[in-house]
Formats: structure tokens, sequence, C-alpha cells
């Protein structure tokens, strides 16, 4: 399991929707099974994926917590 935690200049709306393309059915093909303005949780390949962010004075902070997902949550965070 990892934890990563980054801030970035994006909306948390923005960074959520990001995710959702990332890893929901359009990227890697995690179920979303819960997701709402401020945080999104995925399934799949044995593993989840929660991203959860947080409104900050010029964009917001971004959390993943990923079990056997580490890889992509890397990556994940390197694009935002």
């Amino acid at each position: 399991m990892i934890r990563l935690a980054k801030h970035t200049k994006m909306k948390p709306e923005d960074a959520i929707n990001k995710a959702i393309d990332f890893f929901g059915p359009k990227g890697y093909g995690l179920k979303v099974y819960d997701n709402g303005p401020l945080c999104a949780k995925f399934e799949g390949g044995g593993g989840s994926v929660e991203v959860t962010t947080c409104g900050e004075d010029k964009g917001a902070s971004v959390e993943v917590v990923a079990q056997e997902w580490d890889a992509q949550a890397k990556e994940f965070m390197g694009k935002i």
C-alpha cells in the first residue's frame, strides 16, 4: 500500500475528474464505486485506489492511497 500527497494548481474538482479519467473505465479500467466533488474511490485488479482533494489558496492538495496500484498512483501524481 502506498500513500502519496501533493499540491497542485488544479481546482479540487478538476483533480478528481482527472483521477476518474486516469483510473476509471477510460484509463486503467477500474470501477468507480464512490465519487463526489472532493473524492473518488476505485476498485479492480485485486486492489483499490482512493483520491481525495482539499481546496487551498492557489489550487488543491491531493492525496492518493493505493493498494496494488502503487506504480499507477505515482504516475498519476506525476501528471497532476
